[in-house]
């Protein structure tokens, strides 16, 4: 992976995760990586635990950044999550939810797709 795409990535990430607190939510963790991979942002809001993907681009010319989260990303993420679940000792949430945040680079909006799959 090019140095410039994992900057690109992690100035995403650290506008999602800006967005995600002022939105409310309370960011758990970062980057967490387990055996089947990495998700990006951990966080909670009220008594729900997210799993965050986060796609940035500069533009759609590769498509919709969520589109990049296809079956096999999203398998791999249940897998990942659940590691955390069963590692980390939290408790105490009534649901469990994979979001997917799109950054435009370009204008700095955020797209929250929430429950995305």
């Amino acid at each position: 992976m090019a140095a410039d795409t994992v900057q690109k990535g992690a100035f995403g990430e650290s506008i999602a995760h800006a967005y995600l607190l002022e939105q409310g939510y309370s960011v758990l963790e970062k980057n967490f990586r387990a055996e089947h991979g990495e998700i990006d942002i951990i966080a909670k809001k009220d008594k729900t635990l997210v799993f965050a993907e986060v796609k940035a681009r500069t533009d759609d010319k590769r498509g919709f950044p969520a589109e990049a989260v296809n079956p096999r990303k999203q398998h791999k993420l249940r897998q990942t999550a659940q590691i955390y679940i069963d590692t980390s000792g939290v408790g105490g949430f009534e649901d469990v939810r994979f979001d997917v945040l799109e950054v435009n680079l370009c204008s700095m909006e955020v797209s929250h797709l929430t429950d995305a799959f």
